[in-house]
């Protein structure tokens, strides 16, 4: 029995708990809220209290004494990281599952892959200090925009207008995210950096016309005022080494 910390059991980290738990694994969980430490415990995972940028030393340690740790924080504070990283080296943690984002690829008016090249940005630095770090083995999970459950695009960009909107969306579906940082663990596919979106990529004018006419909300108003930039995700390495196939692949019809 392999057992996970997710680190952050928010949006993203609370469901991926609950599903890692539905497929037998011991998950403790971390939240930096008192009040949600109950919900934690009612849903099956082992709660603790932990705020990486005041670290408790025994909290820490006792929250990481398993075998694999995914990192499910927005936080860009480098520093802190470092030192999130240096508990980890004095833990049981051999493997780390990062949650990242494309926002780490600039704008190249193309499609995109693992290998172009990154900004000059906190998070690339935080990436950068997993991966080199030789105690453990890390793979970087680059998601596209994040959509599910209560986070849907037909109620974004209120009050204000659209811009770029001949340019492409990069979306995906939470339920996919999940799945995604499931088998990675189960398949045990460590020392990686995945792109993760849905293949399909309309234009931004099409996307937002149609969740905000699923939503039954006033249409959105564009600005293209600017130079058309956009870039496209590309996802084939994750999908073909994984074997994954997407759950939402057309992103007009969620």
């Amino acid at each position: 029995m392999v057992n996970v910390s997710v680190l952050g059991c928010g949006w993203l980290g609370k469901p991926l708990a609950i599903q890692l738990i539905n497929k037998g694994f011991i998950v403790n969980g971390s939240t930096t809220s008192v009040e949600k430490l109950s919900v934690l415990k009612e849903n099956g995972i082992h709660p603790f209290l932990v705020d990486i940028d005041e670290v408790n030393k025994e909290t820490i340690q006792q929250f990481l004494a398993t075998e694999v740790l995914i990192v499910a924080i927005t936080s860009k504070n480098v520093a802190v990281f470092k030192g999130l990283i240096k508990e980890i080296e004095k833990s049981l943690i051999k493997k780390v599952l990062f949650v990242s984002s494309t926002s780490v690829y600039t704008n190249l008016n193309k499609e995109v892959t693992e290998e172009d090249i990154t900004i000059n940005s906190a998070l690339v630095e935080i990436e950068n200090s997993f991966r080199e770090n030789t105690s453990f083995s890390t793979t970087i999970v680059r998601f596209a925009g994040l959509f599910g459950k209560d986070r849907q695009p037909g109620n974004w960009f209120k009050d204000k207008k659209i811009p770029q909107p001949h340019g492409f969306v990069n979306m995906i579906h939470q339920d996919d995210c999940i799945e995604i940082m499931c088998q990675i663990i189960r398949q045990n596919v460590f020392g990686e950096v995945f792109n993760a979106c849905s293949n399909h990529h309309p234009t931004r004018k099409d996307y937002y016309l149609n969740a905000r006419k699923k939503s039954k909300k006033e249409l959105p108003v564009f600005d293209d005022s600017f130079p058309l930039k956009y870039k496209i995700i590309n996802s084939d390495k994750v999908q073909k080494q994984l074997k994954y196939t997407f759950i939402y692949d057309d992103l007009l019809a969620v």
